[in-house]
């Protein structure tokens, strides 16, 4: 068996890579290692984004969970984020997410959050992995009978809402004309009351699931009819989240692009000069961009690059006891609030600083010199990637890149952790020659490991 866990929890297409045999033997086996210091029937929390796959292997997740004497806490369709909260909140012993975020609609993932509501490091999802392995050989682990087989309950839950607008006390959005895409996923529940409790004039869009429909040309992967809308209607700034609720992506009033480099710096310099920008740094990732770190670096503050994933940003964050940190694409964590990225709240924080600084989106983020960015992939089979490292023809094509940019930028290439794909970022201050050199990069790769 290959290895389950990516850099968010485990993903493939649902039903023949993420099987319900397979949701059922990370039950059992997730429900005994996060569960070991509960000193009664451990307590779970599962929820589920609104893809079709999502009640399959809830079904299969959950009798693994009750195969172990769990209590499940089935709490539907939510953001990812609010499980996070709810785990806290209700001191329950884990909770499990049932999705692949911004992926297509055909695949599904499963995700585990500890008790404090944070993701797994990597050696609590080793030892996971390596009890799935084990109970496919010899399945010795507990198997209660009787009374203690485990249940299943509803769980009602308190106003996940309401906990959002707490972050923002005051916050008044009135005059504000806000457009959101919900990406026909988790948020389309949540996100609209919220807006509407602060007073927005709004407009959503992609807010219909049906089970198929999540990330179809919409959300954060699909920004066009965003940016369209914004424009059309003259609105002061669009959101867009991705199927599960935990990133965002903007666009300022004039339909252009406000990416996740450019929120972290906003509602950074904004927590900087209130004093509440723990030791001056931002943790970001190797993938945000150089003309971020430059802007940080003008203004007073750090930047660290973590390794590509919330779950590294998250880590260098309680490593060193930061408050904010995230990703080029969105996953923003404000760690004060909360343990996780959270859309929601990350829009809410951004508007809290246009609202205070009375200062239009695109002026805010114009501060920001961004240097040029080609992010493309290229098609790999998951086994063919660890050959990336080694290939000699790739590697010398990487070598010729880096000798003919001078110095005057950068190049990452990496596997994705949930996609059958090699990400190709390079960085420069020229467009054209940028773009040129990735789309060879990704010949080269595809030609060498395509097969």
């Amino acid at each position: 068996m290959g290895k389950l866990f990516g850099t968010d929890g485990v993903r493939g297409e649902a039903n023949t890579e993420l099987t319900p045999g397979l949701a059922f033997e990370l039950g059992r086996a997730g429900a005994f290692v996060l569960t070991k210091q509960a000193k009664t029937a451990p307590r779970v929390l599962i929820a589920q984004d609104s893809r079709q796959s999502g009640d399959m292997l809830e079904a299969a997740l959950t009798a693994g969970l009750c195969s172990i004497g769990a209590k499940v806490y089935r709490a539907g369709v939510m953001p990812t984020p609010a499980v996070a909260y709810l785990v806290r909140k209700f001191k329950l012993d884990a909770g499990v997410m049932i999705s692949a975020s911004h992926n297509q609609m055909q695949d599904n993932g499963i995700k585990f959050f500890n008790r404090d509501g944070f993701k797994l490091p990597d050696e609590t999802e080793n030892e996971i992995e390596a009890l799935v392995n084990k109970i496919r050989e010899n399945d010795d682990l507990p198997k209660p009978s009787g009374k203690g087989v485990g249940t299943v309950h509803k769980q009602e839950v308190e106003d996940y809402a309401t906990y959002l607008l707490s972050t923002v006390p005051g916050l008044n959005l009135g005059g504000l004309k806000v457009v959101i895409d919900c990406a026909n996923g988790a948020t389309s529940y949540v996100a609209p009351p919220v807006f509407e409790k602060l007073g927005a004039k709004l407009t959503t869009l992609h807010n219909a699931p049906d089970g198929t429909n999540i990330n179809e040309n919409c959300g954060s992967t699909h920004m066009e009819s965003l940016q369209a809308a914004v424009k059309a209607q003259k609105a002061d700034i669009g959101i867009a989240f991705d199927g599960d609720g935990d990133r965002m992506l903007a666009v300022c009033e004039n339909g252009e692009l406000i990416d996740g480099d450019a929120i972290m710096a906003i509602c950074g310099l904004h927590l900087k000069t209130q004093g509440k920008l723990a030791k001056d740094t931002i943790v970001a990732t190797v993938m945000s961009n150089q003309g971020f770190e430059c802007f940080c670096r003008d203004n007073g503050f750090h930047m660290y690059r973590a390794d590509v994933g919330d779950r590294y940003v998250l880590e260098k964050m309680q490593q060193d006891g930061y408050c904010l940190g995230g990703e080029q694409s969105g996953h923003v964590i404000f760690l004060d609030h909360s343990t996780t990225g959270d859309g929601i709240l990350t829009a809410l924080q951004l508007l809290a600083v246009m609202v205070a600084k009375k200062t239009p989106l695109s002026k805010l983020a114009g501060v920001i010199e961004t240097f040029p960015q080609v992010l493309l992939n290229a098609t790999v089979p998951n086994h063919r990637k660890p050959e990336l490292a080694t290939n000699a023809e790739i590697q010398a094509a990487m070598r010729e890149i880096e000798t003919a940019m001078q110095g005057e930028g950068r190049i990452l290439v990496r596997p994705s952790g949930t996609e059958p794909v090699v990400r190709v970022m390079l960085e420069g201050r020229n467009q054209q020659q940028i773009e040129n050199f990735a789309k060879s990069l990704v010949q080269v790769i595809e030609k060498n490991l395509k097969s």
